[in-house]
């Protein structure tokens, strides 16, 4: 079988000028990227999709990459994020199409699937599960006290993370990448596994306490960081970092929503190793997913993994998806 060119091209859509990587014909799968990332990070998802049958489409989320920045902060909601997709799905000719996101792509694929079932038969998220609404915003419970504060906090005053990531982006992804990787460690209670999703130091900032790697994983090629670092160096950490400004504001946009449930199939995958396992009651709320997602299909975690779960296992992550998305069909 001939290997699928995956090509990269800006579209218009009537909501952002976006740009995506994409491959393959057949019935569309949409790829969402996270923070810090791009649409590369599902450069291995989008060759094995073409190859099983499938258009893959990853886009540059708002204000990542080549697709464009918007200025106003509250431009950054998950509603919009949404809004993006349905744009590009209509300036591609698609009436239907699977989301998969990870990280924030995964928030804003399970809104999609609330949203707008009509549009998105099923759903994949990595990463990040399914959640309920809290009873209060979410800066209401997030920890801080006089020394440190938690690192959604962190990122809330704009320009103050951006001052500290901006200054050199290579070291910043370098470090980023690295503490919520695999390799970092194993993340055993008191073992001192680097956290770059956890309490974050007034003084010091979040790059202090997370070691520069001798040299990138296995995972991470040079060209493909080199290729992520060009990507920060022109559009800069504010468009990312202006997700987590809209943390209340979702919050107060999703009471519309709440108490709804996730009525297309879904598939869940997490890493062993992945920071967000280490956040409290994290390992309940996975458990509890199927009272939100009636149609929960597997919930895997996959052993010694970490964050970037669809760079640090690709064989396995484009495996599982393949197989959810032809039991689809089945």
């Amino acid at each position: 079988m001939n290997e699928p060119i995956m090509n990269e091209t800006v579209i218009d859509t009537r909501t952002i000028r976006t740009g995506i990587l994409e491959a393959g014909s057949g019935p569309l799968v949409l790829l969402c990227h996270g923070f810090p990332e791009s649409k590369h990070a599902w450069r291995h998802q989008v060759a094995a999709l073409a190859r099983a049958g499938y258009r893959a489409v990853a886009p540059d989320l708002r204000g990542y990459g080549k697709t464009a920045a918007p200025e106003s902060v509250d431009q950054y909601t998950v509603f919009h994020a949404v809004g993006d997709l349905i744009a590009l799905m209509d300036a591609l000719g698609e009436e239907k199409a699977v989301i998969a996101g990870h990280d924030w792509g995964a928030t804003i694929a399970w809104q999609a699937a609330l949203l707008r079932p009509d549009r998105f038969k099923a759903v994949i998220a990595l990463s990040v599960p399914m959640m309920g609404l809290p009873p209060v915003p979410p800066s209401k419970i997030f920890p801080q006290n006089d020394e440190a504060l938690f690192y959604t906090l962190y990122f809330q005053e704009p320009g103050l993370a951006e001052a500290e990531f901006e200054r050199d982006p290579a070291l910043t992804l370098r470090r980023i990448l690295h503490a919520a990787s695999g390799e970092a460690g194993p993340r055993k209670p008191g073992d001192n596994t680097p956290n770059p999703f956890s309490m974050v130091s007034r003084n010091a900032g979040l790059l202090a306490a997370l070691p520069d790697p001798a040299e990138l994983p296995a995972w991470l090629p040079s060209a493909d960081f080199e290729r992520l670092v060009a990507d920060f160096k022109a559009s800069g950490f504010t468009g990312g970092l202006n997700y987590y400004r809209n943390l209340d504001r979702n919050w107060e946009l999703q009471q519309a929503n709440a108490g709804q449930r996730v009525a297309i199939p879904a598939l869940f995958m997490t890493g062993e190793r992945d920071p967000g396992l280490a956040i409290p009651g994290m390992t309940e709320i996975i458990a509890a997913m199927p009272a939100l997602v009636p149609q929960l299909r597997g919930s895997d975690i996959l052993p010694g993994a970490g964050h970037w779960l669809q760079q640090e296992r690709p064989a396995e992550v484009s495996e599982r998806m393949i197989a959810f998305l032809k039991q689809l069909n089945a």
